[in-house]
């Protein structure tokens, strides 16, 4: 059966200490113009002014030629299940969230993601997000609306300076949660071994 759509996946936030991991995903036709990827990097070789005007760009191309769509997993989840988990739930939900047929869709992943099996077309790509433009963009929107979601979190809990960093273990954010112990959307499972 021939292939009729192409997404690319890609996932954000899996190594901080806190919120949630983002998966995004990008679908197209095969017929799908490659000029529209002209100049799109890897989500974290961009600015993030460069990261919102593709995702404007993303967004404004949404039903004329290609759709997005993203899950995110909660810190609790995260805990819950492990982060290898929460990423394939992730992964799952984003792409039954678009109307095509697995088995005429071809999904390419980033590193070491996998699709779930009723995608029976399937490729992971080493460095996808350098590689292959479609992944860069699922790259970009992954990361830009964890982004957003982290800075939307930073307005409940002002004191970790979480629109500063994203939750990601940095100086401030260790010193900021010895200071203050954990909030409800650290990851447990992250933080029990820090000194």
């Amino acid at each position: 059966m021939a292939i009729r759509y192409i997404v690319g996946v890609d996932e954000a936030g899996r190594g901080p200490l806190a919120g949630p991991v983002s998966v995004g995903a990008i679908c197209v036709p095969i017929s799908f113009p490659k000029s529209f990827l002209k100049g799109v990097k890897d989500s974290k070789k961009l600015s993030k002014k460069k990261r919102e005007e593709w995702f404007s760009k993303i967004k404004s191309a949404s039903n004329k030629k290609l759709s997005y769509q993203f899950s995110f997993a909660t810190a609790h989840t995260i805990d819950k299940r492990g982060i290898v988990r929460a990423v394939s739930l992730s992964i799952s939900r984003a792409l039954s969230r678009f109307h095509v047929s697995p088995i005429k869709t071809l999904v390419l992943l980033d590193g070491g993601l996998k699709a779930p099996s009723r995608y029976p077309h399937q490729k992971t790509i080493i460095g996808g997000d350098e590689k292959e433009p479609l992944i860069a963009l699922a790259s970009i929107v992954a990361k830009v609306l964890r982004d957003r979601r982290m800075v939307r979190y930073a307005k409940f809990h002002p004191r970790y300076s979480f629109e500063v960093h994203k939750g990601y273990g940095t100086a401030l954010h260790r010193k900021l949660l010895k200071k203050y112990g954990p909030s409800i959307i650290h990851r447990r499972s992250f933080i029990k071994n820090l000194k």
